[in-house]
């Protein structure tokens, strides 16, 4: 409405240094309700988005993140209310005091696309040559629907989007019904782990559908067969059941892999669900690995999700690893030789990287993924294969569907093992120099 209401127009600190700009440490939300409807002839997405929030403090007003999108209307607590929208945030007057409950809905509509950030590139919703894809991480979430863009507020969701019938869509969470309506279809899925928005996903696309064992589902092109598709995504089940094994149990109801008929650089990761370009239909250990990768990213990063950015390798490391593990498992090359093949490659190369705090530039750097990889490596090294695999397990089980920090693993490995490991991770995390392996 106007841009000249005091109570919305005041600053709310944001909470990450390495994603200035997005999330608000005042509030958080506990449960999204998205109703989407969108045209994939001219990119236009409509939304109602309905917030269920709790107030950290004191609050007069509230800030969400949505970016490039405009904003219709704004009720809180089912009053319309005036609003600012300004540099992707949208300002929102909210009265309540610590602990009290309140309830946001924005009405918003529009052709979204990716958003960039300095040293992060483009991340967010992306149109392909005939549907989308939703990049979200670490800062793509405000590009379709308004929220508290910071990956400590997990919440839970529900979401209802109005496809052309001829579309399938694939999002986080289980698929709860679908219905014709119009000229569309409606797609409605619930995610009931609480999930951080950037983990928040939609595809959409003129997919075919697989069930495989293990609660798997590949959603693909219907001419994606033959022995490279055979040598990848075929194998998931065999994955989940190896990780389940060594991790626990998958954290979901089902596990959704998206491939699109478009080449993709990289995987894209999300609750649920993985995205991957039909490149990585292959024989070659590099797309291998990273379908092992992505499987892994459910126990860690989706179901455990960092507090702060800083704590990447939490994410990254863990399914690294998984990745070595998994080709042994496979009977390829062990995963102690992988540790020592990096290892070696790693000690060449700049020692300038704080794994426990490697900054916004170097946060996805390929050594945040191999030294975190070689950290668990060492850890195994030290403590032995059965409280090391108890370690992963028991992480999983205690902190599933919350926020943690890498004190948080310290101290499970403390408790499983009976001793503090501090020399260990202060040399891994803590110090640039690269150390040597245990023997």
């Amino acid at each position: 409405m106007s841009d000249d209401y005091p109570a919305a127009t005041m600053p709310q600190p944001t909470t990450d240094p390495y994603l200035p700009g997005h999330g608000d440490a005042s509030y958080g939300v506990r449960h999204y309700s998205l109703g989407l409807a969108y045209k994939v002839v001219g990119n236009r997405l409509d939304g109602d988005a309905r917030l269920t929030c709790v107030a950290h403090e004191d609050v007069s007003s509230i800030e969400l993140d949505l970016a490039h999108l405009r904003v219709a209307k704004v009720w809180v607590g089912g009053v319309q209310v005036r609003f600012t929208h300004k540099r992707d945030r949208l300002a929102v007057p909210v009265v309540a005091a610590a602990g009290e409950e309140f309830e946001v809905r924005v009405a918003y509509g529009g052709s979204p696309r990716p958003l960039r950030a300095r040293h992060l590139g483009t991340a967010g919703w992306e149109e392909l040559a005939d549907g989308v894809i939703v990049a979200a991480q670490p800062h793509g979430a405000p590009t379709w629907f308004p929220c508290n863009d910071r990956p400590s507020d997990k919440a839970t969701w529900s979401a209802t989007v109005l496809a052309p019938q001829d579309y399938h869509v694939a999002m986080s969470g289980e698929l709860a019904g679908r219905r014709r309506r119009g000229s569309g279809v409606e797609w409605t899925y619930e995610m009931t782990t609480p999930m951080a928005p950037y983990l928040a996903t939609c595809q959409i696309g003129r997919y075919t559908v697989r069930e495989l064992a293990e609660r798997v589902v590949v959603v693909a092109p219907g001419d994606l067969t033959g022995p490279a598709y055979d040598a990848s995504f075929a194998q998931q089940p065999a994955m989940m059941r190896f990780f389940e094994d060594r991790f626990g149990a998958y954290p979901f109801g089902t596990y959704t892999c998206v491939v699109t008929d478009d080449d993709l650089e990289i995987p894209l990761e999300s609750q649920s669900l993985s995205t991957f370009g039909r490149n990585f239909a292959s024989e070659d250990w590099d797309a291998v690995r990273l379908v092992a990768h992505e499987l892994a990213h459910q126990w860690f990063g989706n179901a455990v999700t960092l507090t702060e950015w800083k704590d990447i390798w939490l994410h990254e490391g863990f399914a690294c690893y998984a990745e070595w593990l998994w080709s042994e498992e496979a009977g390829d090359r062990s995963a102690d030789d992988w540790a020592h093949h990096h290892h070696e490659r790693l000690a060449g190369l700049d020692q300038d990287l704080l794994l426990a705090d490697p900054g916004p530039e170097l946060m996805f750097d390929d050594r945040v993924y191999k030294r975190g990889a070689l950290t668990l490596h060492a850890l195994r090294s030290v403590v032995g294969d059965d409280d090391f695999f108890e370690v992963l397990r028991t992480w999983v089980a205690d902190h599933t569907g919350a926020s943690v920090t890498t004190a948080d693993f310290e101290a499970v490995v403390a408790a499983v093992t009976g001793e503090e490991r501090t020399d260990l991770f202060d040399a891994w995390l803590r110090e640039p120099a690269l150390p040597d392996l245990p023997s």
